[in-house]
Parts: structure tokens; sequence; C-alpha cells
């Protein structure tokens, strides 16, 4: 009867706190206890990435919206790890856990949808976080960039992971195996990130691509990254927390939806 009531309970609004700590906790100690794999590996691609372009493009390449193109690369290389570190965490996490055969273990405790998407969720944040943190001390460095916005910097870095960490949510519960995973990483993640205006202007676009680039989310993320570390940008950073808070409470539905039906889970 005790348990009952306890349960009745905790429908009304009582969260468990103490199972949304514990598996916030093991989303965040599975990327820790292997740092060198997701913080040291991430480090070093960025920093090939800034020396690779440094060394093709030379000091005779002209400034690109007024700063030089090293400068403008180092926001949109720290988002890009951000977003992929963030998806990847997420995603390994359900797809794991599924394919061990493991996954009503997370399934079982007395935990809410909601409560399973925000422990979920704060993994895949975290690791952006973890990630974000020595890439912008890199472009300090290397780059020479700064912190014009920090405000707009720490928003748009949680938007970021909780959009694409919300993503891998929903891609580890679609996903059945590993190359169901692959597939989605290949063919939707990967594009979403390379066409966002990381290397480019979108100014310099064809009109028609120009305009299919604003629709895509990941774009305002490098953007807002941008206009926070360098104080330029190619839109409003108003019109980017907009676009992608909006998106990301659209996924952040999609995978409560999905957890509360055990779509693909429990099956």
């Amino acid at each position: 009867m005790a348990d009952a009531m306890e349960m009745g309970v905790r429908r009304f609004g009582r969260v468990n706190w103490l199972g949304l700590y514990t598996l916030a906790a093991r989303e965040v100690m599975r990327f820790t206890s292997i740092w060198p794999q997701t913080v040291l590996g991430p480090l070093i691609t960025a920093g090939l990435f800034l020396a690779v372009f440094s060394l093709a493009i030379g000091p005779t390449r002209g400034a690109v919206m007024g700063v030089a193109f090293v400068q403008f690369l180092a926001p949109g290389i720290l988002m890009m790890a951000v977003i992929q570190n963030a998806f990847t965490n997420t995603s390994s996490s359900l797809v794991v856990s599924k394919v061990q055969g493991n996954i009503v273990d997370t399934l079982m405790p007395p935990l809410s949808p909601l409560e399973l998407v925000l422990g979920f969720l704060a993994g895949g944040i975290a690791r952006g976080a973890f990630v974000a943190l020595p890439i912008w001390l890199l472009t300090v460095l290397f780059a020479g960039v700064g912190l014009a916005h920090p405000l707009w910097a720490l928003t748009f870095l949680l938007l970021g992971g909780a959009f694409m960490g919300g993503l891998g949510m929903i891609g580890g519960i679609f996903a059945r195996k590993f190359d169901q995973m692959a597939a989605i990483t290949n063919f939707v993640i990967t594009p979403l990130a390379f066409l966002s205006g990381t290397f480019y202007s979108v100014t310099t676009l064809p009109p028609s691509l120009e305009l299919l680039t604003r629709f895509n989310p990941v774009f305002y993320l490098i953007d807002g990254m941008r206009y926070a570390i360098l104080g330029v940008s190619d839109s409003s950073p108003l019109l980017g927390l907009a676009v992608v808070g909006s998106s990301t409470l659209v996924v952040m539905a999609l995978c409560w939806r999905w957890f509360a039906s055990g779509y693909r889970l429990k099956s």
C-alpha cells in the first residue's frame, strides 16, 4: 500500500532525485573513465584541423568576416567537437545497452520517461563541456582568439550539448545494431555538422544553398559560438537561440515519447 502511494505521489510531479543523479553519474563516468579517448582524442583532432588549415591556407589567405581565417575557423571546430561528443555519448550508451541486452537495467528502476531523458542528457552535455574547455584553451594559444560574450558561449554550449545529445538518444533508440548507428552518423549527423558554415561564411554560398543552410539548426550553433568567441556572425544570436531552442524542445519531446512508449526498447 505504501509503495502504491509512493508511486502515485511520484507520478504527480515528485522527482526521483536519487535515481536521476545515479543515471547522470553513470553517464558521466562512462566517458571520464576513458578520458584519453573521450577528451584527449578530440583535443588532438581539433589541433590537427587548425594546424592543417593554417599550413594549407597560409598567411596569404584573406580575412573572413573581418577576422583571420584560422580565428574564423576556431569556434566552428570547438562547436563541432561539442556536438559530436554529446551525440556519441548518448547514442553509444543506448546502443551498447541494447546490443548487450542490459537495457532492462536502465528501464526497470522507478524512473519516469522525463527522468530518463534528463539523465542521459546530463552525460551528453557534460561530455561536450569537458571537451570544449581544453579545445578553447588550445584555440586561445594557437589562434589567438578570446571570448567576446561569455554568457552566449555558455548558452550555445549547453544548447549544442542538449540538441545533439537528444539526437543521440533518438539514434540510439532507433538503431538496433552498430551498423545502423554508423549509418545514422554518416548520412545524417556528419552532413549536418560539415554543411553548417564551419569552414566558410554562408553568405558566400549561392542563394538556394544559403537558404537551405539556414534551415540547419547546427548552423546556428556554429554561428552562435562564433559570435560568442569572436563577436561576429552571419545571423543574429537571438534568432539562433530561438531556432536551436525550439529544435531542442522538439527533439526532447520525441525522446520522452519513445521512452514512455518503450519504442524499440522493450522488444
